[in-house]
C-alpha cells in the first residue's frame, strides 16, 4: 500500500477518512491521532507538514484509524481526556469524562465557597477516574478530599491521576458509602451514580458500547443507584451538608421527588449547557 508522501497528505488522508465515518470532530482527532503516531505536537505536526512520514509512523497512523473507524473511543485510543483544568488518564475500566459532569463540579464549587469550614471534607462516590474530585481538589485545593469505587482497575488509574497531578486525595475500595467508617461525616457528597436504565437504545451506540455497563446502567429504570445514594448518605453527611447527584435528563422530576420526602431541604436542580435538568442536590436538615 501506498503511504502519502508528506506528514501535511497524511493528515489530510485521516482526516477524510473519519469525516466519511461521519466523526465528528475529524479535523482534530486526525490530528491527535497523527501526534501520537509519530510522537509530534501539533506545533511539530505544522512546522513539519512537508516532511515524508516513516513506514513505521504511517503504519502506527493507519492501525490507529482503523481502530477510530471501528468505533473505538478516541479518549480509549489516546488513554488520556481532558476535563475542566486536567489532563487526565482514561481506560476502559471506567467512564470517560464528559462536558455535562462539568455542571456537577460547578455545582459542587458553588457548595464548597458557601460552606464555613477551613477545610471542607467532600466524597466523591464512584468515583471512576477521579475527574470530579480531582477537578474539585485542583480548583478548591483547600478541601479534604475522599473517593470511593467497587472496581480495583477504576481505582487504580484514578489513584494514578491524582499522583500524576499532585493532587491529595484518599481513595477507598468498595460500593458508594459502604467502605467507609460508620463514624465518617462529610460536608459535600458528590455522586455520578449509573442512571441509564438496562433498555436504553443508546448503550448499542458511539462510546457506550466500550465502556463498563456497570458504570452506566442502573436497576428500577435506572434509578436505582440515585435511589440507594439519597437513602445512605445522611449517615455520612455533617448537619446542613449536601448532596450532589448528576442524572439523566428525564430523571429530574423522580429525584426531587425522592428527595422531598426525607430530610432535605433546599431541594435545587441545575441545567446542563442545553437546558436539561442534570444535576439534583438537596442540603441534609440540622438534626435537634
Amino acid at each position: 500500500m501506498d503511504h502519502p508522501a508528506t506528514l501535511d497528505a497524511l493528515l489530510a488522508s485521516l482526516r477524510n477518512r473519519l469525516q466519511e465515518a461521519g466523526v465528528e470532530a475529524a479535523g482534530l482527532e486526525a490530528r491527535l491521532l497523527l501526534g501520537m503516531a509519530t510522537g509530534l505536537s501539533t506545533a511539530q505536526l505544522i512546522a513539519r507538514g512537508g516532511d515524508a512520514p516513516g513506514p513505521t509512523q504511517a503504519a502506527a497512523a493507519e492501525a490507529l484509524c482503523r481502530r477510530r473507524l471501528q468505533g473505538e473511543p478516541i479518549a480509549h485510543i489516546l488513554g488520556r481526556r481532558g476535563f475542566r483544568t486536567l489532563d487526565l488518564g482514561v481506560s476502559p475500566a471506567c467512564l470517560i469524562p464528559r462536558p455535562e459532569t462539568e455542571v456537577l463540579v460547578e455545582a459542587a464549587l458553588g457548595v464548597i465557597d458557601a460552606a464555613p469550614e477551613e477545610h471542607p471534607r467532600v466524597l466523591d462516590a464512584g468515583t471512576g477516574s477521579g475527574a470530579i474530585i480531582l477537578a474539585l481538589k485542583a480548583e478548591r485545593p483547600a478541601i479534604d478530599g475522599f473517593a470511593s469505587d467497587t472496581s480495583l482497575d477504576a481505582l487504580t488509574r484514578a489513584r494514578a491521576n491524582a499522583r500524576e497531578l499532585d493532587l491529595d486525595v484518599r481513595f477507598f475500595a468498595g460500593a458508594w458509602l459502604q467502605p467507609l467508617a460508620a463514624s465518617a461525616r462529610f460536608d459535600l457528597i458528590v455522586s455520578n451514580p449509573p442512571y441509564i436504565a438496562a433498555d436504553d437504545p443508546h448503550l448499542q451506540r458511539g462510546d457506550l458500547r466500550f465502556e463498563p455497563r456497570d458504570a452506566l446502567v442502573a436497576a428500577q429504570t435506572g434509578l436505582a443507584d440515585l435511589h440507594e445514594l439519597i437513602a445512605t448518605a445522611p449517615d455520612h453527611l455533617t448537619d446542613d451538608g449536601w448532596l450532589l447527584l448528576e442524572h439523566g435528563f428525564d430523571q429530574d422530576a423522580a429525584v426531587r421527588a425522592r428527595l422531598e420526602t426525607g430530610p432535605w431541604t433546599d431541594v435545587t436542580t441545575w441545567p446542563d449547557t442545553a437546558g436539561h435538568p442534570r444535576v439534583t442536590g438537596a442540603r441534609l436538615r440540622a438534626r435537634r
